[in-house]
């Protein structure tokens, strides 16, 4: 799989967030995005994915004009489940929208995370690293052939980084499309196979 992106603008409100942006990614490979907070790492995740629409360019998925609408797991900034149910039921109410994947699938991803999907706690007693771990669970556990994980590592503790670490090399040897964003940039360049520098929403 192949995501071209070619000479992508989005203007929101009068203000440039992505500025003639044109950038290539295929599969079996990680992209990470490097930039400071606001510089169009995460908008240009949101344009990816479809969550926005380019003013001007065009997102090419496979050399058809798309964006990867059903075909992209994603963790965009905080991840936000329901208060009032275990992160088990929370992912069950998730799978239930494309209902393309089972309870196997789902408990599968949750333990990938070193969670326990038989964890009778509800999501608000969870801590800010087991949150950021469903969230990631959440992204995976359909198994898409694009992830996009907007600062994965945030709230996790030696363990955790690790073991998302170790989930990033499985999804690259699965032939997956990985982009990331991380501030800590020596975790970026241990992980990635390109890096992408974005400043005031252009590459540099």
């Amino acid at each position: 799989m192949r995501i071209e992106i070619k000479e992508y603008t989005k203007i929101i409100r009068g203000a440039t967030v992505l500025d003639n942006v044109s950038c290539s990614f295929e599969s079996g490979k990680i992209y990470g995005l490097s930039g400071v907070n606001g510089s169009g790492k995460t908008m240009l995740m949101r344009a990816i994915c479809g969550l926005i629409r380019p003013t001007h360019g065009t997102i090419m998925i496979d050399g058809k004009e798309e964006t990867a609408i059903g075909k992209v797991g994603v963790l965009i900034e905080t991840p936000s489940f329901l208060d009032g149910m275990t992160g088990y039921e929370n992912l069950l109410m998730l799978a239930r929208i494309q209902n393309c994947i089972g309870e196997d699938e789902i408990k599968n991803a949750i333990c990938r995370l070193g969670l326990d999907p038989e964890d009778r706690r509800k999501y608000r007693k969870y801590s800010l690293g087991m949150k950021q771990r469903l969230g990631i669970a959440a992204a995976i556990m359909e198994d898409h052939p694009i992830l996009l994980l907007d600062e994965p590592f945030n709230a996790l503790d030696r363990e955790g980084v690790k073991l998302v670490k170790d989930l990033m090399a499985q999804l690259r040897a699965k032939d997956k499309i990985v982009v990331l964003s991380c501030h800590e940039r020596n975790l970026l360049e241990n992980l990635s196979d390109e890096i992408y520098e974005i400043e005031n929403g252009r590459l540099v």
